[in-house]
């Protein structure tokens, strides 16, 4: 039911904005949901990259802190990760997931390719 976007190509250093809109659940779930993103590295396992929770609270990533940062629109049902100063460590397929009352929800993954 979600789809993540915006990934792509960057140069190390570089940055992009991963977005996963959540239109198909309703406004009241998703105020109350965690927000997270995954990724999963080549010939890796999945990992947390950063979570927001309800009230406000974050977690990052020991590798991606200071530089990746997760944020909600609640008028949009959107959540995103700005990624800034882009290491070739950080290429991955990307996925955002959305932890509320009316269940756990997956997005279909994006790449992320950082290149030196």
């Amino acid at each position: 039911q979600l789809q993540a976007s915006g990934g792509g190509s960057a140069q190390a250093g570089g940055s992009l904005k991963l977005s996963c809109p959540a239109s198909r659940i309703i406004t009241s779930v998703f105020l109350k949901s965690r927000m997270a993103w995954y990724r999963q590295p080549p010939g890796k396992q999945r990992e947390l990259v950063a979570e927001l929770i309800s009230g406000g609270s974050t977690n990052y990533l020991d590798s991606v802190k200071g530089r990746f940062t997760i944020s909600r629109d609640n008028a949009k049902k959107t959540v995103y990760l700005q990624m800034n100063r882009l290491e070739p460590e950080d290429t991955a397929v990307y996925y955002c997931n959305i932890e509320g009352e009316s269940g756990n929800y997956w997005g279909r993954g994006t790449l992320v390719t950082v290149s030196s």
